[in-house]
């Protein structure tokens, strides 16, 4: 079972991505911060992450999977030990932000390729929904921690950062044991089996471009929206880093718990996803019409478990379509993707400035029915 000390590094690195959630009401409080600049900082993230992730999958497809996983790991808890050093500097946190979304890029475009070619022997997808379940537990878990510690304890902006250092000590600890996956060679590689061979196959770009990828951007998208730009926009009943932590743990969570549901889905896994989706941005939007709170619940699940739904899907079809030399560059590029998605929460906070909260959610609800539209005809081929 060595795929799950794997499975436990990727958990722990996600784990700290979303301990800032909550505490941005706390920084919004103690710094007088907008809206506009609290989404650019979450979003900030994906600024790191992005291009981390387009030097991090094909390079350890050059030099193996523990070269360069492993300096990933070790700064994520660095990350957070500048996240706690921060204070109330505006400046630091976007350097703190910016830091994890580097380290994150490296470790989930690399060590979720690893745990796939760990889990090789279990059958298609396992691999896949694997590496999902782990990033979306460490979503969830670190957010729904940090709110409750946020909202509680001493030392708010520090205590849950420290936590989390103490957390990815404990994965590169387990991970030291993992074998390599991925047989170096020295000098160029045969385009049949290295480097050379192309990222994306013949006659599979319009499906990267029109499938593949709008489903990554939902992995993010989704989710992060009801995470960080509802509660920003919408006044919170009672203790509100308390119930924005509850909320990004049950929106995540559910993006852990649904993930298992591929098997069964099959090719309709991403469909269903974006349907999820859709009701899910409807919902949000009647929560900020009516602020009840059992809207804003329904909202986080559903679009909680459509990011964990795409997350799945896409995973899988990124490994179906990936020569197996150029796998870890083809997850970087899917993660890419993804990590898009991040930039969801600013627009809808822009958005929201010059209309109201409740208009750019029921547009996001249209566009995510207009993927669905374009989803059915490939599911229905078995091409998801």
């Amino acid at each position: 079972m060595t795929w799950k000390r794997a499975v436990f590094a990727l958990f722990a690195v996600a784990a700290g991505t979303n301990v800032p959630t909550p505490l941005l009401l706390v920084y919004q409080e103690r710094l007088d911060l907008s809206p506009e600049l609290l989404t650019a900082l979450f979003g900030f993230y994906a600024a790191g992450l992005v291009p981390a992730l387009f030097l991090g999958g094909p390079l350890s497809d050059r030099l193996g999977r523990r070269r360069v996983a492993f300096p990933g790991i070790a700064l994520s808890a660095l990350a957070s030990v500048a996240f706690a050093l921060a204070g109330d500097s505006v400046t630091l946190l976007f350097g703190a932000r910016f830091l994890q979304g580097v380290v994150s890029g490296v470790v989930f475009s690399v060590v979720s390729a690893w745990v796939g070619e760990l889990s090789l022997t279990a059958g298609e997808g396992a691999g896949g929904r694997r590496a999902a379940v782990a990033m979306t537990a460490g979503f969830s878990i670190g957010p729904f921690v940090s709110g409750v510690l946020g909202q509680y304890a001493p030392a708010p902006t520090v205590l849950p950062y420290l936590l989390h250092t103490v957390l990815v000590v404990i994965g590169l600890t387990l991970a030291r044991r993992l074998p390599e996956t991925v047989e170096v060679a020295p000098g160029p590689r045969h385009p049949a089996g290295g480097p050379a061979a192309p990222l994306i196959g013949r006659g599979d770009g319009l499906v990267v471009l029109t499938v593949l990828a709008p489903v990554a951007v939902c992995v993010y998208a989704l989710p992060t929206t009801v995470v960080s730009a509802v509660p920003l926009l919408v006044e919170l009943p009672g203790a509100g880093v308390l119930v924005t932590g509850v909320v990004a743990g049950a929106t995540l969570g559910a993006g852990t718990l649904v993930a298992g549901l591929q098997r069964r889905l099959g090719p309709w896994t991403a469909v269903a996803g974006t349907v999820l989706g859709v009701a899910g941005f409807a919902a949000a939007a009647a929560f900020a019409v009516t602020t009840a709170l059992p809207w804003l619940v329904a909202a986080s699940l559903l679009l909680g478990a459509g990011g964990g739904l795409c997350l799945a899907a896409g995973l899988t079809l990124t490994a179906r379509l990936a020569a197996p030399s150029r796998r870890g560059a083809l997850t970087s590029l899917f993660l890419a993707c993804a990590y898009v998605g991040f930039a969801a929460p600013y627009l809808v906070a822009e958005a929201a400035r010059a209309t109201s909260a409740a208009v750019p959610l029921t547009v996001a609800a249209g566009l995510t029915a207009l993927l669905t539209v374009r989803l059915l005809p490939v599911a229905r081929r078995g091409e998801l």
